[in-house]
């Protein structure tokens, strides 16, 4: 299982309005129009007195090059205090500096710390990358069995790449009970979301018979439909199939293809 890029959150996004003094409303607000000198004149002094979203803000915007030259040493800085008063974006997002070693050493242990800590919290997107360290045994030992519980959480909060991810994991039976029919609610779930690496493995359950019933021509349509967003295997799968089928099973396959797009991959 590769380890996928990781990107950081826009965190501004996501921080309760409730918290916020008249200060930072004006600094938000111009964060988000592109006006980042008022953004940085109004988070600074807040920051400066302990303020945890402004904290967090301030650390985006190091990280970005928004209104300041990137800079990732004061990027932790400010995303450190952020963290340590319990912000989930910020432990999130420092998690993620040092697991890429962006302008710090790299550091696996460190990241899984905060990856923890904002995993702990529900942030889905830790979780998932606390699943892979423990997949990978990266920073921490690895455990398929811990991976799963870290995949489960963000794939039932709706993460495509762990639902992805803890599909191969039920297929394979690493961590879990081997399980094709988990495997496949898995991998349908992020197929619905577009993933096509999801795509063409459920295609492959289906060519298989593994957890669905056989079938050639829904093999056909979700190899067909994950090759059109990038997937090669899904062309190979594709390929492969229309060997082994009628024409009139293969025109089927591409008119159930051409439907399941139009409906955004649901209900295929």
């Amino acid at each position: 299982m590769n380890k996928l890029f990781i990107t950081l959150l826009l965190g501004l996004s996501l921080i309760s309005s409730s918290s916020w003094s008249a200060d930072f409303d004006k600094g938000f607000a111009a964060y988000n129009s592109g006006d980042f000198a008022t953004a940085l004149r109004e988070f600074t002094p807040l920051a400066e007195q302990g303020n945890a979203s402004a904290q967090q803000g301030l650390g985006l915007m190091y990280t970005r090059g928004e209104g300041v030259l990137q800079d990732y040493k004061t990027a932790v800085k400010w995303y450190t205090l952020a963290a340590e008063q319990g912000d989930a974006i910020a432990q999130y997002n420092l998690g993620v500096i040092y697991d890429n070693g962006e302008g710090i050493p790299q550091d696996d242990k460190t990241a899984a710390k905060w990856y923890t800590l904002a995993a702990e919290q529900g942030d889905a997107s830790a979780q998932y990358n606390l699943g892979l360290m423990y997949f990978d045994g990266e920073g921490v030992l690895q455990d398929y069995k811990t991976a799963a519980k870290w995949f489960r959480l963000a794939a039932e909060q709706g993460d495509a790449s762990a639902q992805f991810n803890l599909a191969l994991m039920y297929e394979d039976g690493e961590g879990v009970l081997q399980d094709d029919k988990t495997a496949v609610k898995w991998y349908r779930l992020a197929a619905e979301q577009g993933d096509a690496k999801a795509q063409t493995n459920l295609g492959v359950m289906y060519a298989k018979g593994d957890g669905v019933i056989a079938d050639k021509v829904y093999a056909h349509m979700w190899g067909n439909i994950g090759s059109s967003n990038g997937n090669e295997n899904g062309g190979k799968l594709r390929d492969f199939l229309s060997k082994e089928m009628t024409s009139s099973q293969l025109e089927k396959a591409q008119d159930l293809a051409r439907e399941c797009v139009a409906k955004n991959y649901k209900g295929c």
